[in-house]
C-alpha cells in the first residue's frame, strides 16, 4: 500500500529543486528584475507575459489568470500528477531518496509514472530491434532517405518486429501489467489474448517539452501490413495528440533563442531539417496543426505583443496542401509573430528536397519563405477569372477580409496596393472595400459578447462589469490596492519579507510587522507574517503566509511573492531591501512621535506632571530608537 511521503522528505526536495529549471520546460522565461523571471502563462493564453517565477522563493504566479504555486503545484497542474507523484518526479530529478510514513511503498503503481516508465522501456526495446537482421527493412528505408546510423541514434528511431506480442512480453518480463501497457497504448486486447500494437514498422519516439516519452509514430514498411501509412499511440493520460508536438524537445532551445519556429508535416520531415541545420523544426502527431499547438508553442517562441517572432508553415503545393495552409491561416491571428508559408520547389517536401539538392536546399527553403497573407490573397486570387469584370469584382469581395484582418496597420496599406496591383483595379476602390470588410468584421464580433450590466460600486470605487446576476466577489490583488505613497512602501516592504526572508533578517521581520499599516489587505499579511515569523528560512516561507491569510488576500500573497522587486546591483541588493523594512519602521516611528508630541503639548505639566515627564521620556525614546535606525 502506498505510504505518505514524511514532510521533511518533501521539504528537503522543494529547497533543492530550482523553480525556474522545472518552470523553463515548459515556458520561455526572460529575466524580469531582480531574482525574477516571465513568460507566456501555460494555464491560460495571453498576448504579453504576466506569469512571474521567483526560482529562490521557489513561487510562481500568474497576474492574468491567478493561477500559482510552487514546484509541486506547478507539475500536478501541467501534467495532471497527483502531489506524491510530483514529489516523486522531482526527487528523482536530482537523485534523493524519499522516506514514507509507516514504512509505505511509493504511489506510481497504475499512475502516469508507471505509464511513462512503460513507454521508456519500448524506446528502449524498439532501439535495440533496428540492429536485428529483421529490421533491414527498416534500415533500408531510413538509408534511402538519406538517414545513417548516426541520424536513426540522434532521434531514437527503432523498429517494432513483426511478432503478436514480442514486445508485451518484453516488457512484461521487466515487471509491468498486462493493464499497464494497454494504458500506455502499446498493447491492444482481441479475440486471441493480448497483441502488439505496433508490428514490421520503423518506429518514432514522441517526447513532450521535458524529454519523456510519451507515445510513438510507427510507419507502415512490409507490402502485408493492410493498416494505415503512419499508426500512432492512442489517447491516453500521458499522450494527447493535440498537445504534441514531435521534435519540440529538441528544437524548443533554439526556438527560445532565435523566435523563429518551422512547422513540418512528418517525422522524416523534422529530421531532415535538423540534420541540415534547420534545429527549429517540429511536426504535428498525426492531427492537424490546431489551437492547443499553438498554446503549446507560443508558450515556447515566448510569442508576446511585440511580434518579433517568425512562425513558418511548409506545406506541399498540393490540394491537400493549399486546404493545410487555409486550415493554419485560420487560427493566424493566435500568434503575435509574423506568419510565413515555404513551399519547396517541385512539390518536394524537406525530407526529399533535402535527398535530391542537399541540406542548402533545405535552408534556402526557409529563407525564401513567403508571407501567409500573400500566399493566401494569391490562392483566393487564383480561383477567379481575372480577365472578366465579374470575376476581378467577386475577386475583392473573396480576398479584401484577407487584408483587413491583417494587425499591423503599418503593413496593411501595403497589401491593399498589392490586391490592386494583382487585380488591376484602382486603389481607391479595394481600400474602400478592405474598410468595409474589417467594418463587417468587427460588427460580427461585437455581435457576439453579452451586454454587461454595472454592479453597483462600491464606496469610493469604479462600478464592475459583472453579469447580470449578483457579481461574484472579487479577490483583493496588487491593481486594486491604492497608489498612496503609504500603501507602497507598505507593499514594498512586503514583497522584501516575502522574497528575500534571510535577507531582510529575522531582526527586520519582527520589527517591520510590529508597525501599524494604513492597508488593511497588507495588514492581514502583515500579521500572518508576525505570526509565523519562526518559519522565515523555510524554503515554502511564501506558501506558509498564504495559508495562514484569509482567503480573499491570498491571491495578493501570491502577487507580492513574485512581484520585480527594484533593480540593484548585487552588492546592493541587501541594503534595497534592509532600508524599504527600515523606512516602514522609520515611517511608523515618525507617527508615533506626532502623536507623543500631541498628548504632550496637550498635558498641563503642572497639573499632570507624572503623565507629562512619561511623555517627555517616550518622545526622548523614540527619538533615540530613529537615531539608532538611521545608523
Amino acid at each position: 500500500m502506498a505510504g505518505l511521503i514524511l514532510r521533511r522528505d518533501i521539504d528537503e526536495v522543494r529547497s533543492r529543486i530550482n523553480l525556474g529549471d522545472v518552470v523553463g520546460e515548459y515556458v520561455t522565461l526572460k529575466s524580469a528584475g531582480v531574482g525574477s523571471m516571465k513568460g507566456l502563462c501555460p494555464f491560460h493564453d495571453e498576448r504579453s507575459p504576466s506569469f512571474h517565477v521567483r526560482p529562490q522563493v521557489g513561487y510562481y504566479h500568474c497576474f492574468g489568470c491567478g493561477e500559482g504555486g510552487d514546484v509541486f503545484t506547478f507539475l500536478q497542474k501541467m501534467d495532471h500528477v497527483s502531489f506524491s507523484e510530483a514529489v516523486e518526479r522531482m526527487a528523482a530529478r536530482i537523485g534523493f531518496e524519499l522516506h514514507y510514513e509507516d514504512g509505505g511503498a511509493p504511489s506510481d503503481y497504475s499512475s502516469r509514472a508507471r505509464l511513462l516508465a512503460a513507454n521508456d522501456a519500448a524506446r528502449e526495446f524498439f532501439i535495440e530491434q533496428l540492429m536485428t537482421p529483421e529490421a533491414e527493412v527498416g534500415r533500408r528505408f531510413l538509408g534511402e532517405r538519406g538517414f545513417d546510423a548516426s541520424a536513426a541514434q540522434r532521434f531514437g528511431v527503432g523498429f517494432a518486429p513483426k511478432g503478436w506480442d514480442i514486445l508485451g512480453k518484453h516488457l512484461r518480463s521487466k515487471g509491468f501489467t498486462s493493464d499497464e501497457l494497454t494504458a500506455a497504448g502499446l498493447t491492444s486486447t482481441g479475440e486471441k489474448g493480448s497483441y502488439d500494437r505496433f508490428r514490421g514498422r520503423l518506429i518514432w519516439p514522441i517526447r513532450d517539452q521535458t524529454g519523456q516519452t510519451v507515445g510513438f509514430g510507427a510507419r507502415r514498411l512490409l507490402d502485408d501490413d493492410k493498416g494505415p501509412k503512419y499508426l500512432n499511440t492512442p489517447e491516453t493520460l500521458v499522450y494527447h495528440k493535440s498537445q504534441v508536438l514531435y521534435g519540440l524537445d529538441l528544437a524548443k532551445r533554439d526556438i527560445a533563442r532565435s523566435h523563429q519556429v518551422v512547422i513540418v508535416e512528418g517525422y522524416t520531415d523534422v529530421m531532415a531539417c535538423h540534420l541540415a541545420g534547420v534545429t527549429t523544426a517540429v511536426a504535428t502527431c498525426g492531427t492537424s496543426f490546431g489551437v492547443d499547438h499553438i498554446k503549446v508553442m507560443r508558450r515556447v517562441l515566448s510569442d508576446d505583443t511585440a511580434g518579433l517572432g517568425e512562425v513558418i508553415f511548409t506545406f506541399d503545393p498540393d490540394a491537400a496542401g493549399q486546404k493545410a495552409v487555409l486550415r493554419a491561416f485560420s487560427e493566424e491571428h493566435r500568434f503575435a509573430a509574423q506568419t510565413y508559408v515555404a513551399v519547396a520547389p517541385d512539390g518536394l517536401d524537406p525530407c526529399d528536397l533535402r535527398l535530391g539538392r542537399g541540406d542548402d536546399a533545405v535552408r534556402r527553403l526557409v529563407t525564401g519563405k513567403k508571407p501567409m497573407f500573400e500566399f493566401v490573397i494569391k490562392q483566393r486570387l487564383s480561383t477567379f477569372d481575372l480577365n472578366t469584370v465579374e470575376g476581378r469584382v467577386a475577386a475583392l469581395r473573396a480576398a479584401a477580409p484577407v487584408v483587413a484582418d491583417i494587425r499591423d496597420p503599418s503593413i496593411r496599406p501595403g497589401y491593399a496596393r498589392e490586391l490592386a496591383r494583382l487585380l488591376g483595379m484602382d486603389l481607391g476602390e479595394v481600400g474602400r472595400a478592405v474598410d468595409a470588410a474589417g467594418r463587417s468584421s468587427e460588427h460580427a464580433a461585437s455581435r457576439q459578447l453579452e451586454s454587461p450590466r454595472l454592479a453597483p460600486a462600491a464606496e469610493g470605487g469604479p462600478a464592475s462589469i459583472t453579469s447580470l446576476e449578483v457579481a461574484p466577489p472579487v479577490a483583493i490583488s496588487l491593481t486594486s490596492l491604492p497608489s498612496t505613497t503609504a500603501t507602497r512602501l507598505e507593499r514594498d516592504a512586503l514583497m522584501a519579507m516575502l522574497q528575500f526572508p534571510n535577507s531582510v533578517g529575522k531582526d527586520l521581520l519582527a520589527r517591520g510587522t510590529a508597525v501599524a499599516f494604513s492597508n488593511g489587505a497588507l495588514a492581514a499579511v502583515r500579521d500572518a507574517v508576525a505570526m509565523r515569523l519562526n518559519s522565515f528560512d523555510k524554503p515554502e516561507w511564501a506558501s506558509i503566509i498564504q495559508e495562514t491569510v484569509p482567503d480573499p488576500v491570498k491571491t495578493l500573497v501570491a502577487q507580492l511573492a513574485v512581484a520585480p522587486v527594484p533593480e540593484r546591483p548585487e552588492r546592493e541588493l541587501d541594503v534595497y531591501l534592509q532600508q524599504v523594512v527600515l523606512s516602514l519602521i522609520e515611517r511608523d516611528l515618525v507617527r508615533r512621535k506626532e502623536e507623543l508630541l500631541g498628548q504632550f503639548q496637550r498635558t498641563d505639566a503642572t497639573a499632570q506632571p507624572e503623565e507629562h515627564r512619561s511623555l517627555q521620556r517616550q518622545l526622548m525614546q523614540v527619538e533615540a530608537d530613529r537615531r539608532a535606525l538611521r545608523e
